[in-house]
């Protein structure tokens, strides 16, 4: 019970500071809002090519706009040394990672919301056909996103160039999820259930998402502590 109200003090922390300045919520909402808007001029949303590459164009929007949320998990903590008495409190790296990781998620999750209402005018498509598996797929792979992005955005905080850093070595190891997030979301999107051998890709966004959660949470002292 200590572990997890540490875990949501953390979490609570982070989102009222983040709700108050609004910096990253701001940032990412209104560069995927125009990339998503932007890719809709570059294609013709009524062709047949579009719609399959759909789901592949929304999760690239997600992924380059959630980065600009998970670069300012700790970077938020830098001024005052608020980081270092957070790393020195009683509270342990993994209740703190967790927290952190769970305030980037409802950040993420509610940018995605907003998003999807904009591609589905843009691009001419009825996303919310499948609505109980779209979001399935939208947690379970945003979970995946998240939790490599807090760990990197942990390990970069203290570099200079951490806004080039973090995306470089984020995007590599999410190759894995965001694949199978583009194939399960473009399935979805048009109109079909997650049967048969599209259940393989699902499969992958959970081997990952335990995967990378048990590894960041075993390593994140290692991490912060060095």
């Amino acid at each position: 019970m200590l572990f997890l109200r540490q875990t949501l003090t953390v979490m609570m922390k982070d989102l009222r500071s983040e709700l108050r300045t609004k910096e990253a919520v701001n940032a990412s909402l209104s560069f995927a809002l125009v990339i998503l808007i932007l890719f809709s001029f570059a294609f013709d949303p009524t062709s047949e090519t579009t719609r399959e590459i759909a789901g592949g164009l929304l999760w690239l929007v997600f992924a380059f706009a959630g980065v600009l949320v998970l670069n300012r998990s700790f970077a938020r903590e830098l001024p005052n040394d608020c980081l270092e008495a957070l790393i020195s409190s009683p509270v342990p790296g993994a209740a703190l990672f967790l927290g952190k990781a769970l305030a980037n998620y409802v950040l993420l999750v509610a940018m995605e919301a907003a998003c999807l209402p904009v591609f589905g005018v843009f691009y001419n498509v009825t996303w919310y056909s499948q609505p109980g598996q779209l979001a399935m797929v939208l947690l379970l792979a945003t979970w995946g996103v998240t939790v490599v992005g807090t760990v990197f955005s942990a390990l970069t905080v203290n570099l200079s160039l951490r806004e080039v850093m973090l995306p470089m070595l984020v995007y590599p190891v999410l190759i894995p999820c965001l694949m199978a997030a583009m194939q399960l979301t473009t399935t979805l999107i048009a109109g079909e259930a997650i049967v048969g051998d599209q259940m393989a890709w699902l499969r992958l966004i959970i081997g990952f998402d335990i995967i990378f959660t048990s590894l960041a949470v075993l390593l994140i002292d290692t991490v912060l502590i060095g």
